[in-house]
Parts: structure tokens; C-alpha cells; sequence
């Protein structure tokens, strides 16, 4: 029986003005789930993420991080991973770099997207990067002029952690992260995001601060990357949905989590995330039976792990489930 859940068969009717028929999930499970995890996954395991995913209807897929091995070994193979993500036709291969060098790598290796982490926390981007948020911003233009000058069309995407306050810092001023974003895509970036690093948010912030952010980065702010350390994460994405955004960053089974962040208990599961969305009408082309199978696979190759999520304990609701022509 197919498990695809498109708006026709949830018994829903069509989405309200206010929300999109369509959106995207960012599958980063492979880099933001992994890197908390001291257990180094076989390059094996990863690729059959990879496959599985993608045979699960899953478009974008963030594969690793081109940082220093003797830092995070979990994230050597990323050249090999981007690799292979290449070869999958309509699959956009995402890599995260820490900074120029990380970017000459991904440049290299052929991926499609770069994400480029800043901090609106000045406290928390000394202890991830060892730089200053206004050291990161002009780190990000040699970025944009190495993309340019090697003849690459690799998309350049900032994402701004700790936007909605930091462990180590407390409170982020809106303000802050405002001046930053303006900062950054006058030093080229093509695209932005705002991350909840530490969940801290709530949906009324969420929607305050993407609604101060769109007058200055318009269709360049396009994704949301929240956690789901406080039980928030689902009804965060809900706050930005409502503001247009429509791409999301999430992990399969919820794992992930920032180490500046006690207690984190991962990003938004990938799998609940899309359920909330086939539920509401809106399309993400996932299909559920594939889905939730490679949960469990992973799962396995996670023994001993904490996963998150509540989808593989409920399953599908019956007023849900697609049935056969």
C-alpha cells in the first residue's frame, strides 16, 4: 500500500491562505545529528542514508561538514558523501564550512550548497569559531570572492545561530541579529537562514523576529533550522510557516544538538515534521513507509543512542493512511 500522503487523500481541505501547498525538508542528520554523537558512523551506514532518504523522496540533504578530522573524525568522509549525493539526479548536496579553507573544499568537491554558521551570539561564536560575528562576516566575503573567482555556482547560504538568545550568552538583541543579516549579504551571501541553536525560542518570537528579518533579506531568507530542546520545535516551524518560509532544516529521529546546549535534545525530527505537514494539506513529496523504515535502520546503527520523535511510536492516523486505486 502506498504511504505517500498527498492533500487529495487526508480527508484536509485545502490549506488556508496563509499557509503554502508546498515545502521542503533539509535532511541534516548526516552532519548537525552526527557531529554530537562520539560513535564514528561507518561511511558505509552513511551512504545507505543517503540512498534511503533519497528513495524516500527527501530532495535536499546536508551530507557533512569540511572541518579538520583531528576535530570532528565523525566528519572525514564528507568528500566521499558529496560524491556519491552527486551522482543521485535532483538531489541538492549541501555541505557545512567553518570557514575559507572549509570552503575551498566544498568548492572542490562539487556540492551544490554551502552553509556558511554565524553567530548572533558574540559569547557562543568565540567558543564554535574562535572569531568574532564581524571576524565571521568578513571571513564570508574571501568566501564569496573565492566562489566567484573559481567559476563555481555553489550557492553560498549563512545561517545565523543562537538567533533567539544562547546558553552562554543569554539574550540575543533582535537588533543584533538584524545588523548581522544585512551585514552578511552585503558581504555576497546568496541566501539565509535563522536557527533556534539552543531552543530557546517560542513561536510569538519566531514570528516577531522572521517578520523583522524578510524588509531586509526578502526571498533570501529561506529557512528555518530549529530545536526541539523545550518540546517548541514543531510549533516554531508552524510561527515561520505562517511568515512564508517554506524550506526547514530537521534530522531523522530527532538526534543532533548543540554542545553549548546542556541538556539539548536534538533538532526537529525529520519524520514528525513532515507528518505535521502531509496533516496540513502541504506537500513534501516524502513518503512515510520509506521514511519511517529508514528510521529504524538507523536506529540500529545507533544502538545505545538517544532518539527523539513520536511518529514511529504512533504511526500514521488511520484518517491519513492512503489507500490502493
Amino acid at each position: 500500500m502506498p504511504s505517500a500522503v498527498p492533500a487529495s487523500v487526508t480527508g484536509q481541505s485545502a490549506p488556508r491562505p496563509f499557509l503554502p501547498r508546498q515545502a521542503s525538508i533539509r535532511e541534516v542528520g548526516l552532519r548537525d545529528g552526527l557531529q554530537s554523537i562520539a560513535a564514528v558512523m561507518p561511511t558505509a551506514h552513511k551512504l545507505a542514508w543517503i540512498q534511503g532518504a533519497y528513495e524516500a523522496g527527501q530532495r535536499e540533504i546536508e551530507v557533512g561538514s569540511f572541518v579538520p578530522a583531528r576535530l570532528l573524525p565523525q566528519l572525514a568522509d564528507t568528500a566521499e558523501l558529496a560524491a556519491f549525493a552527486k551522482t543521485l539526479p535532483g538531489l541538492v548536496t549541501s555541505v557545512l564550512v567553518p570557514n575559507l579553507k572549509g570552503a575551498e573544499r566544498a568548492i572542490e568537491s562539487g556540492a551544490d550548497l554551502m552553509l556558511l554558521p554565524i553567530s548572533a551570539s558574540h559569547a557562543h561564536s568565540l567558543a564554535n569559531l574562535r572569531k568574532t560575528p564581524d571576524e565571521v562576516v568578513a571571513e564570508i566575503g574571501r568566501i564569496r570572492a573565492a566562489r566567484d573567482a573559481s567559476g563555481s555556482k555553489i550557492v553560498i547560504e549563512v545561517g545565523f545561530s543562537t538567533a533567539f538568545g544562547c546558553t552562554l550568552q543569554g539574550r540575543v538583541a533582535p537588533a543584533e541579529v538584524l545588523r548581522l543579516l544585512q551585514a552578511v549579504l552585503d558581504a555576497g551571501a546568496d541566501c539565509v537562514g535563522l536557527a533556534d541553536t539552543v531552543g530557546y525560542a517560542d513561536p510569538e518570537m519566531v514570528r516577531q523576529l522572521f517578520e523583522l528579518a524578510l524588509p531586509i533579506a526578502g526571498e533570501r531568507l529561506n529557512c528555518g533550522h530549529f530545536h526541539d530542546t523545550r518540546g517548541l520545535g514543531l510549533a516554531n516551524v508552524y510561527a515561520a510557516l505562517q511568515t512564508g518560509i517554506t524550506r526547514f532544516d530537521a534530522c531523522l529521529a530527532g538526534i543532533g544538538g548543540c554542545p553549548h546546549a546542556p541538556g539539548a535534545s536534538g533538532n526537529v525530527a525529520s519524520e514528525d515534521l513532515a507528518y505535521m505537514f502531509a496533516s496540513m494539506g502541504i506537500d513534501t513529496g516524502i513518503d512515510f513507509d520509506k521514511l519511517m523504515a529508514l528510521r529504524s535502520q538507523v536506529a540500529g546503527w545507533l544502538e545505545g543512542e538517544a532518539l527523539h520523535g513520536t511518529l514511529w511510536r504512533a504511526g500514521l492516523p488511520k484518517t491519513m493512511l492512503a489507500t490502493s486505486a
